[in-house]
Protein backbone atom coordinates (compact mmCIF):
# COMPACT_ATOMS: atom_id res chain seq x y z
CA UNK A 1 0.00 0.00 0.00
CA UNK A 2 1.53 3.53 -1.03
CA UNK A 3 1.74 6.22 1.87
CA UNK A 4 -0.44 8.36 -0.31
CA UNK A 5 -3.18 5.71 0.08
CA UNK A 6 -2.68 4.98 3.86
CA UNK A 7 -2.90 8.35 4.57
CA UNK A 8 -6.39 8.98 2.99
CA UNK A 9 -7.62 5.87 4.79
CA UNK A 10 -6.36 7.44 7.81
CA UNK A 11 -7.99 10.60 7.00
CA UNK A 12 -11.14 9.03 6.36
CA UNK A 13 -11.33 7.31 9.33
CA UNK A 14 -10.53 10.40 11.56
CA UNK A 15 -13.12 12.39 9.93
CA UNK A 16 -15.87 9.52 11.23
CA UNK A 17 -14.28 9.44 14.15
CA UNK A 18 -14.74 13.48 14.37
CA UNK A 19 -10.92 14.35 14.99
CA UNK A 20 -10.18 16.80 12.81
CA UNK A 21 -7.03 18.31 14.12
CA UNK A 22 -5.56 14.34 14.52
CA UNK A 23 -6.70 13.67 10.70
CA UNK A 24 -4.07 16.53 9.32
CA UNK A 25 -1.38 14.18 10.33
CA UNK A 26 -0.20 12.44 7.89
CA UNK A 27 0.76 9.15 8.51
CA UNK A 28 -0.25 9.54 12.14
CA UNK A 29 3.42 10.73 13.46
CA UNK A 30 5.41 13.87 12.71
CA UNK A 31 8.54 13.15 11.16
CA UNK A 32 11.34 15.37 11.93
CA UNK A 33 14.50 14.44 9.89
CA UNK A 34 18.39 15.76 10.13
CA UNK A 35 21.27 15.03 7.82
CA UNK A 36 24.55 16.41 8.98
CA UNK A 37 28.15 15.89 8.95
CA UNK A 38 28.19 13.17 12.25
CA UNK A 39 31.48 11.81 11.80
CA UNK A 40 34.03 14.47 9.71
CA UNK A 41 35.35 17.92 10.13
CA UNK A 42 32.58 19.46 11.17
CA UNK A 43 30.85 16.70 13.29
CA UNK A 44 32.05 18.35 16.61
CA UNK A 45 30.04 21.96 15.39
CA UNK A 46 26.83 19.96 14.73
CA UNK A 47 26.86 16.35 14.50
CA UNK A 48 25.53 14.19 17.18
CA UNK A 49 24.92 16.74 19.46
CA UNK A 50 23.26 18.70 17.25
CA UNK A 51 20.44 15.62 16.49
CA UNK A 52 20.33 15.81 20.51
CA UNK A 53 19.56 19.61 20.23
CA UNK A 54 16.61 18.69 18.69
CA UNK A 55 15.59 15.56 20.82
CA UNK A 56 15.80 18.60 23.60
CA UNK A 57 12.93 20.60 21.41
CA UNK A 58 10.68 17.89 20.99
CA UNK A 59 10.63 16.67 24.49
CA UNK A 60 10.12 20.59 25.55
CA UNK A 61 7.16 20.39 22.71
CA UNK A 62 6.09 17.83 24.79
CA UNK A 63 7.47 14.87 22.67
CA UNK A 64 4.03 15.00 20.68
CA UNK A 65 1.17 17.04 18.97
CA UNK A 66 -2.30 16.62 19.27
CA UNK A 67 -1.70 13.66 20.39
CA UNK A 68 0.32 12.17 17.59
CA UNK A 69 4.20 10.93 18.15
CA UNK A 70 7.17 12.92 16.80
CA UNK A 71 10.31 10.97 15.79
CA UNK A 72 13.50 12.22 15.10
CA UNK A 73 15.60 10.59 12.03
CA UNK A 74 19.22 11.42 11.50
CA UNK A 75 22.03 10.46 9.06
CA UNK A 76 25.23 11.07 7.55
CA UNK A 77 25.78 12.88 4.94
CA UNK A 78 29.60 12.37 4.28
CA UNK A 79 30.04 15.63 2.74
CA UNK A 80 29.04 14.80 -0.36
CA UNK A 81 25.77 16.41 -1.88
CA UNK A 82 24.69 12.80 -3.81
CA UNK A 83 24.71 11.42 -0.23
CA UNK A 84 22.61 13.79 0.48
CA UNK A 85 20.06 14.22 -1.69
CA UNK A 86 19.57 10.45 -1.88
CA UNK A 87 19.08 9.91 1.80
CA UNK A 88 16.63 13.20 1.68
CA UNK A 89 14.56 11.38 -1.36
CA UNK A 90 14.45 8.63 0.37
CA UNK A 91 13.17 9.84 3.57
CA UNK A 92 10.09 11.84 1.85
CA UNK A 93 9.64 8.64 -0.35
CA UNK A 94 9.41 5.98 1.96
CA UNK A 95 9.63 7.34 5.35
CA UNK A 96 6.94 9.83 5.77
CA UNK A 97 9.70 12.97 6.53
CA UNK A 98 7.88 15.56 7.28
CA UNK A 99 10.48 17.95 7.54
CA UNK A 100 14.13 18.02 7.22
CA UNK A 101 17.06 19.69 9.01
CA UNK A 102 19.99 20.37 6.98
CA UNK A 103 22.94 20.48 9.04
CA UNK A 104 26.74 21.94 7.58
CA UNK A 105 28.40 21.65 4.15
CA UNK A 106 26.66 23.81 1.65
CA UNK A 107 27.10 21.53 -1.37
CA UNK A 108 25.07 19.04 0.37
CA UNK A 109 22.58 22.27 1.78
CA UNK A 110 22.17 22.94 -1.92
CA UNK A 111 21.53 19.30 -3.20
CA UNK A 112 18.73 18.74 0.02
CA UNK A 113 17.21 22.28 -1.16
CA UNK A 114 16.27 21.30 -4.31
CA UNK A 115 14.90 17.75 -3.14
CA UNK A 116 12.70 19.28 -0.83
CA UNK A 117 11.22 22.03 -2.77
CA UNK A 118 10.58 18.82 -5.54
CA UNK A 119 8.58 17.29 -2.59
CA UNK A 120 7.04 20.55 -1.25
CA UNK A 121 8.79 19.50 2.58
CA UNK A 122 10.06 22.23 4.89
CA UNK A 123 13.95 21.94 4.74
CA UNK A 124 15.55 24.46 7.25
CA UNK A 125 19.15 25.27 6.63
CA UNK A 126 21.15 25.10 9.86
CA UNK A 127 24.69 24.29 9.47
CA UNK A 128 25.56 25.27 5.80
CA UNK A 129 26.57 28.83 5.33
CA UNK A 130 26.29 29.26 1.41
CA UNK A 131 24.04 32.92 0.59
CA UNK A 132 22.83 31.11 -2.55
CA UNK A 133 20.87 29.44 -0.54
CA UNK A 134 18.54 32.27 -0.56
CA UNK A 135 19.77 34.23 -3.25
CA UNK A 136 20.11 32.91 -6.55
CA UNK A 137 19.25 28.86 -5.38
CA UNK A 138 16.10 30.34 -3.18
CA UNK A 139 12.83 28.08 -3.29
CA UNK A 140 9.68 28.62 -1.73
CA UNK A 141 10.37 25.94 1.05
CA UNK A 142 13.92 26.76 2.01
CA UNK A 143 14.52 28.38 5.42
CA UNK A 144 18.18 29.69 6.61
CA UNK A 145 17.84 29.65 10.05
CA UNK A 146 21.68 30.43 11.61
CA UNK A 147 24.22 32.46 9.00
CA UNK A 148 25.25 32.76 5.94
CA UNK A 149 28.64 34.49 4.30
CA UNK A 150 26.87 37.51 3.97
CA UNK A 151 26.62 37.97 7.33
CA UNK A 152 29.69 36.54 8.43
CA UNK A 153 31.71 38.73 5.84
CA UNK A 154 29.56 42.18 7.12
CA UNK A 155 30.54 41.40 10.67
CA UNK A 156 34.28 40.36 10.53
CA UNK A 157 35.50 41.53 7.34
CA UNK A 158 34.64 45.07 7.47
CA UNK A 159 35.84 44.63 11.67
CA UNK A 160 39.24 43.56 10.28
CA UNK A 161 39.65 46.19 7.96
CA UNK A 162 38.40 48.82 10.60
CA UNK A 163 41.38 48.08 12.76
CA UNK A 164 43.73 48.18 9.70
CA UNK A 165 43.62 44.95 7.84
CA UNK A 166 43.78 46.69 4.61
CA UNK A 167 45.80 44.07 2.65
CA UNK A 168 43.51 40.26 2.19
CA UNK A 169 44.88 37.19 0.76
CA UNK A 170 42.75 33.88 1.09
CA UNK A 171 43.35 30.50 2.56
CA UNK A 172 39.76 28.88 0.77
CA UNK A 173 37.80 25.57 0.94
CA UNK A 174 37.56 24.38 -2.29
CA UNK A 175 33.94 23.91 -2.61
CA UNK A 176 30.53 26.34 -2.55
CA UNK A 177 30.78 27.58 0.63
CA UNK A 178 34.40 28.10 0.70
CA UNK A 179 34.01 30.13 -2.45
CA UNK A 180 30.81 31.81 -1.21
CA UNK A 181 32.20 33.40 1.78
CA UNK A 182 35.71 34.55 -0.27
CA UNK A 183 33.29 35.96 -2.68
CA UNK A 184 31.39 37.79 0.16
CA UNK A 185 34.25 38.81 2.30
CA UNK A 186 36.62 40.35 -0.84
CA UNK A 187 33.24 42.43 -1.82
CA UNK A 188 32.98 43.76 2.16
CA UNK A 189 36.60 44.42 1.93
CA UNK A 190 37.02 46.10 -1.36
CA UNK A 191 33.57 48.45 0.19
CA UNK A 192 35.30 49.57 2.70
CA UNK A 193 38.51 50.47 1.20
CA UNK A 194 40.86 47.70 1.26
CA UNK A 195 42.20 45.31 -1.58
CA UNK A 196 42.29 41.68 -2.05
CA UNK A 197 45.97 40.40 -3.38
CA UNK A 198 44.86 36.81 -4.19
CA UNK A 199 43.49 33.52 -2.99
CA UNK A 200 44.54 29.93 -2.81
CA UNK A 201 41.89 26.76 -2.42
CA UNK A 202 42.52 23.68 -0.72
CA UNK A 203 41.11 20.39 -0.63
CA UNK A 204 37.77 20.21 1.81
CA UNK A 205 39.31 18.65 4.96
CA UNK A 206 43.18 18.91 3.73
CA UNK A 207 45.69 17.06 5.61
CA UNK A 208 48.89 18.99 4.41
CA UNK A 209 48.55 23.25 4.53
CA UNK A 210 52.50 24.00 3.78
CA UNK A 211 52.25 24.82 0.17
CA UNK A 212 49.00 26.74 0.60
CA UNK A 213 50.38 28.89 3.29
CA UNK A 214 53.94 29.22 1.60
CA UNK A 215 52.23 31.12 -1.09
CA UNK A 216 49.83 33.08 1.06
CA UNK A 217 53.25 34.32 2.57
CA UNK A 218 54.60 35.04 -0.82
CA UNK A 219 51.13 37.28 -1.09
CA UNK A 220 53.01 40.07 1.57
CA UNK A 221 49.13 40.70 2.17
CA UNK A 222 48.73 42.13 5.66
CA UNK A 223 45.50 39.76 6.42
CA UNK A 224 45.30 35.76 6.00
CA UNK A 225 41.49 35.54 5.80
CA UNK A 226 40.43 31.42 6.57
CA UNK A 227 37.27 31.40 4.28
CA UNK A 228 37.34 27.35 5.45
CA UNK A 229 35.59 26.11 9.06
CA UNK A 230 35.72 23.27 11.54
CA UNK A 231 38.65 20.81 11.06
CA UNK A 232 40.30 22.66 8.27
CA UNK A 233 40.24 25.79 10.03
CA UNK A 234 41.83 24.33 13.07
CA UNK A 235 44.53 22.80 11.01
CA UNK A 236 45.12 25.91 9.44
CA UNK A 237 45.69 28.21 12.20
CA UNK A 238 47.61 25.26 13.87
CA UNK A 239 49.99 25.35 10.63
CA UNK A 240 50.38 28.75 10.39
CA UNK A 241 51.33 29.35 13.71
CA UNK A 242 54.11 26.07 13.19
CA UNK A 243 55.45 27.90 9.97
CA UNK A 244 55.74 31.28 11.53
CA UNK A 245 53.07 32.93 9.04
CA UNK A 246 51.46 34.97 11.74
CA UNK A 247 54.46 36.21 12.38
CA UNK A 248 54.26 38.47 9.14
CA UNK A 249 50.41 38.20 8.86
CA UNK A 250 47.33 38.05 11.06
CA UNK A 251 44.79 35.49 10.59
CA UNK A 252 41.13 36.26 9.99
CA UNK A 253 38.96 33.58 10.90
CA UNK A 254 35.92 34.07 8.82
CA UNK A 255 34.09 31.45 10.39
CA UNK A 256 35.30 30.05 13.77
CA UNK A 257 32.85 27.96 16.13
CA UNK A 258 33.77 28.20 19.77
CA UNK A 259 34.64 24.51 19.74
CA UNK A 260 37.26 25.80 17.47
CA UNK A 261 38.09 28.37 20.05
CA UNK A 262 38.46 25.06 22.67
CA UNK A 263 40.59 23.17 20.59
CA UNK A 264 43.08 25.92 19.47
CA UNK A 265 43.24 27.22 22.91
CA UNK A 266 43.20 30.72 23.97
CA UNK A 267 47.21 31.66 23.51
CA UNK A 268 46.74 30.83 19.65
CA UNK A 269 43.13 32.15 19.17
CA UNK A 270 43.47 35.42 21.43
CA UNK A 271 42.49 38.92 19.93
CA UNK A 272 40.54 37.34 17.01
CA UNK A 273 37.12 38.81 15.72
CA UNK A 274 34.74 36.36 14.68
CA UNK A 275 30.67 36.70 14.06
CA UNK A 276 28.48 34.12 15.01
CA UNK A 277 24.72 34.12 15.58
CA UNK A 278 24.31 32.95 19.51
CA UNK A 279 27.02 32.66 22.58
CA UNK A 280 25.78 30.30 25.29
CA UNK A 281 27.18 32.96 27.71
CA UNK A 282 25.18 35.86 26.65
CA UNK A 283 22.43 36.16 29.21
CA UNK A 284 20.68 33.55 32.38
CA UNK A 285 18.35 31.77 29.24
CA UNK A 286 21.26 30.77 27.14
CA UNK A 287 23.73 29.99 30.08
CA UNK A 288 20.18 27.77 31.52
CA UNK A 289 19.91 25.98 28.60
CA UNK A 290 23.41 25.39 28.33
CA UNK A 291 23.97 23.99 31.51
CA UNK A 292 21.10 21.36 30.04
CA UNK A 293 23.25 20.55 27.01
CA UNK A 294 26.48 20.42 28.89
CA UNK A 295 25.08 17.50 31.39
CA UNK A 296 24.46 15.20 28.29
CA UNK A 297 27.69 16.33 26.41
CA UNK A 298 30.32 17.82 28.54
CA UNK A 299 30.99 20.82 26.45
CA UNK A 300 28.67 23.89 25.71
CA UNK A 301 26.80 24.48 22.58
CA UNK A 302 27.97 26.24 19.34
CA UNK A 303 25.72 28.41 17.73
CA UNK A 304 24.54 25.57 15.20
CA UNK A 305 23.32 23.45 18.58
CA UNK A 306 21.46 26.04 19.32
CA UNK A 307 19.76 26.90 16.22
CA UNK A 308 19.28 23.43 15.53
CA UNK A 309 16.72 23.35 18.59
CA UNK A 310 15.25 26.91 17.56
CA UNK A 311 14.42 25.81 14.41
CA UNK A 312 12.81 22.27 15.33
CA UNK A 313 11.10 23.68 18.09
CA UNK A 314 9.71 26.75 16.11
CA UNK A 315 8.33 23.91 13.64
CA UNK A 316 6.47 21.68 16.06
CA UNK A 317 5.04 25.04 17.07
CA UNK A 318 3.70 26.11 13.97
CA UNK A 319 2.53 22.29 13.45
CA UNK A 320 0.52 22.84 16.54
CA UNK A 321 -0.82 25.94 15.45
CA UNK A 322 -1.57 24.62 11.81
CA UNK A 323 -3.16 22.01 12.96
CA UNK A 324 -1.57 19.93 10.47
CA UNK A 325 2.03 18.62 9.19
CA UNK A 326 1.02 19.93 5.35
CA UNK A 327 4.49 21.87 4.42
CA UNK A 328 2.79 24.78 3.08
CA UNK A 329 0.42 25.65 5.70
CA UNK A 330 3.16 25.02 8.16
CA UNK A 331 5.38 27.24 6.53
CA UNK A 332 2.65 29.97 6.25
CA UNK A 333 2.53 29.57 9.85
CA UNK A 334 5.84 30.06 10.55
CA UNK A 335 6.53 33.08 7.80
CA UNK A 336 4.02 34.97 10.13
CA UNK A 337 4.65 34.56 13.86
CA UNK A 338 7.88 35.83 15.29
CA UNK A 339 10.81 33.41 16.12
CA UNK A 340 11.34 34.21 20.36
CA UNK A 341 13.32 31.70 22.14
CA UNK A 342 16.76 30.80 23.03
CA UNK A 343 18.25 31.55 19.98
CA UNK A 344 16.95 34.68 19.51
CA UNK A 345 14.35 37.52 19.92
CA UNK A 346 11.70 38.54 17.27
CA UNK A 347 12.84 36.52 14.72
CA UNK A 348 11.10 37.20 11.34
CA UNK A 349 11.61 35.09 8.10
CA UNK A 350 11.76 37.07 4.97
CA UNK A 351 9.76 35.70 1.55
CA UNK A 352 13.67 34.90 0.18
CA UNK A 353 13.55 32.51 3.41
CA UNK A 354 16.04 34.03 5.31
CA UNK A 355 15.49 34.20 9.47
CA UNK A 356 16.38 37.62 9.77
CA UNK A 357 18.36 37.65 13.32
CA UNK A 358 20.48 39.52 15.07
CA UNK A 359 24.59 39.01 14.86
CA UNK A 360 26.79 39.26 16.72
CA UNK A 361 31.09 40.35 16.11
CA UNK A 362 32.84 38.87 19.32
CA UNK A 363 36.46 38.97 20.46
CA UNK A 364 38.60 36.44 21.78
CA UNK A 365 39.37 36.85 25.78
CA UNK A 366 43.18 36.36 26.91
CA UNK A 367 43.47 33.37 28.99
CA UNK A 368 43.90 36.33 31.91
CA UNK A 369 40.02 37.12 30.77
CA UNK A 370 38.57 34.55 30.79
CA UNK A 371 36.88 33.35 34.18
CA UNK A 372 35.04 30.03 33.71
CA UNK A 373 35.82 26.64 31.30
CA UNK A 374 34.07 27.91 27.81
CA UNK A 375 34.00 31.65 28.82
CA UNK A 376 35.85 32.97 25.79
CA UNK A 377 34.03 36.00 24.07
CA UNK A 378 33.92 39.74 24.59
CA UNK A 379 30.68 40.82 22.98
CA UNK A 380 32.09 43.78 20.69
CA UNK A 381 28.81 44.74 18.63
CA UNK A 382 25.42 43.77 17.83
CA UNK A 383 25.12 43.97 14.40
CA UNK A 384 21.26 44.22 14.07
CA UNK A 385 19.07 42.07 11.67
CA UNK A 386 18.14 44.99 8.81
CA UNK A 387 22.05 45.54 8.31
CA UNK A 388 23.48 41.73 8.77
CA UNK A 389 22.19 40.55 5.37
CA UNK A 390 22.00 40.38 1.98
CA UNK A 391 19.37 43.41 1.18
CA UNK A 392 16.52 43.49 -0.91
CA UNK A 393 18.64 45.54 -3.73
CA UNK A 394 21.24 43.12 -3.89
CA UNK A 395 18.97 39.89 -3.75
CA UNK A 396 18.53 37.76 -7.03
CA UNK A 397 15.77 35.42 -4.87
CA UNK A 398 12.86 35.45 -7.56
CA UNK A 399 10.76 34.91 -4.30
CA UNK A 400 11.45 38.58 -3.33
CA UNK A 401 10.79 40.80 -6.19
Amino acid sequence: MTRIASACLFAGAATLAGGAAQAQISGDVIRIGMITDMSGLYSDIDGPAGVEAVRMAVADAGGNINGKKIEVLFADHQNKPDVAASKAREWFDQQGLDMLIGGTNSGAALAMAGVAAEKKKPFLVIGAGGSALTNERCTPYTVHWAYDTVALAKGTGSAVVKAGGKSWYFLTADYAFGHALQNDTANVVKASGGTVAGAVRHPLSASDFSSFLLQAQSSKADILGLANAGGDTINAVKAANEFGITKKMKLAGLLVFINDVHSLGLKNTQGMYITDSWYWNQNAETRAWSRKFFEKFKRMPSSLQAADYSAALNYLKAVKAAGTDDGDKVLAQMRKTPVSDVFTKNGTIRADGRLVHDMYLMQVKTPEQSKEPWDYYNVVETIKGDAAWTTKAESKCELWK
